[in-house]
């Protein structure tokens, strides 16, 4: 018999934007929010109601100035972590197309980084698994 959670889940999604160089997306998290100072994987909370695609088209272009469309995402592994607070649950999309020029709306930075280079990065617990399912990629 499993248990249930103890903690809520928080359910989030994110991407990897993957530009024609083959670099991945990071963004800072900014003072003033958890974890400051940590690159992650941009992206956000779903609010109800909404679907992981359209919570991430949303997501980028609040965060990132980019349009996206549910066509454009790959759904491509999940990230499961206890926090001390909560459970976080969170699928990861491969993004390669989008309109825009990325500007960091909400974050302290953005960086564009190969996939050998993201563990330089210092991530989330929560994302830092990812990296290694995006190496694999490449």
């Amino acid at each position: 018999m499993l248990k249930k959670a103890s903690s809520p889940i928080l359910f989030v999604v994110a991407a990897a934007l993957i530009d024609a160089e083959g670099r991945i997306l990071i963004a800072k998290r900014p003072a003033g929010k958890s974890l400051p100072g940590l690159w992650e994987f941009p992206g956000g909370k779903l609010k109800d109601g909404e679907t992981p695609e359209a919570a991430l088209v949303r997501e980028l272009l609040e965060e990132l100035g980019l349009t996206v469309t549910p066509a454009d995402l790959t759904p491509l592994t999940f990230a499961s972590h206890h926090y001390a607070d909560f459970h976080l649950f969170m699928p990861l999309y491969l993004c390669r197309r989008w309109q825009g020029t990325p500007v960091a709306h909400e974050h302290d930075d953005i960086a564009w980084v190969r996939p050998d280079e993201l563990a330089d990065y210092p991530m989330p617990p929560a994302d830092a698994p990812l990296i290694k399912v995006l190496r694999d990629l490449a």
